[in-house]
């Protein structure tokens, strides 16, 4: 089987997977109550939204680039932002051919030859710290909420915070001791990066006129955005849903709205992510610094 064919089939797959899990999802809701809840939307709060996912996007660019300059790729914030911009939109619309992060990897080996299983690294050890992250964030929402579903859990909630943390760091310092200098830094920008990620969940929530069960809609969301990592769908179309779908059946949520906060942020993710179309035509030169 060749390389592109292989492709192909991948994105074939994708396709294939993200429409059945919609299918699915509508199999279990009206669709017009998800419209309904939409509808009901504050523009104002949504651009509030979209504001904080943007300032989310670009400290996970400086994030990024922290890595690249610690393996010797040392580019611009202004380079690496227009760069990550374009692996959104690649990861977004162009799933069957080059991946954002794969793009992103050959450009910067291309340009600065830092080494293949650095830069292989450095992008993987990005990820993983927004993970963290978003799993450190799910335990404290899972402690503060009053919901019966986490009382069973409580104590090994708390004890989870501090041996994700540990692991990671052990992982870093065992795998991956080049980046590990810039440890506590990736995760101080990934602390950030995912508290805005929540803000703008906030205010789509508050965009929807969702005042009850807030903290549960979050950890819904942060355990959904732990989920649609996993590439088994477009841009996590489909998975995202299928999470908040069943998060809200656990946790005793509405199920539209819970669809409806899900939509809007997708909706929210693609028009940012649509942007970098520009610099797939205008590709961007990357300009180095120090």
């Amino acid at each position: 089987m060749t390389e592109k064919l292989r492709k192909k089939l991948i994105t074939a797959l994708k396709i294939i997977v993200s429409a059945v899990l919609i299918y699915f999802i509508f199999t279990k809701i009206e669709f017009k109550d998800v419209l309904q809840t939409l509808k009901k939307s504050d523009p104002l709060f949504l651009l509030l939204a979209l504001l904080f996912f943007v300032l989310s996007k670009v400290l996970s660019a400086f994030r990024t680039n922290l890595y690249f300059h610690q393996i010797g790729a040392k580019i611009s914030q202004l380079s690496n932002l227009k760069l990550y911009l374009l692996g959104m939109f690649y990861n977004l619309f162009l799933p069957g051919g080059i991946g954002g992060d794969a793009y992103k990897g050959y450009v910067i080996q291309k340009a600065c030859q830092p080494g293949t299983k650095k830069v292989v690294s450095s992008l993987l050890l990005d990820r993983l710290s927004g993970m963290l992250l978003l799993f450190v964030y799910a335990c404290v929402l899972a402690i503060l909420s009053k919901n019966e579903f986490f009382q069973s859990f409580y104590w090994l909630i708390i004890v989870a915070i501090p041996l994700s943390v540990v692991a990671f760091w052990l992982v870093n310092k065992i795998f991956f001791t080049t980046t590990l200098p810039v440890f506590w830094k990736s995760v101080g920008f990934s602390a950030l990066v995912q508290l805005a990620q929540l803000v703008s969940v906030l205010c789509i929530l508050s965009s929807l006129s969702v005042s009850l069960d807030t903290i549960e809609y979050l950890f819904v969301f942060l355990v959904s955005s732990i989920v649609s990592v996993i590439p088994l769908t477009i841009g996590g179309i489909g998975s995202r849903e299928v999470t908040f779908l069943y998060g809200a059946e656990w946790l005793g949520l509405d199920a539209s709205t819970s669809i409806g906060i899900s939509f809007t942020f997708f909706l929210i993710t693609a028009l940012t992510s649509l942007f970098g179309v520009i610099y797939h035509f205008k590709k961007p030169k990357l300009d180095s610094v120090g």
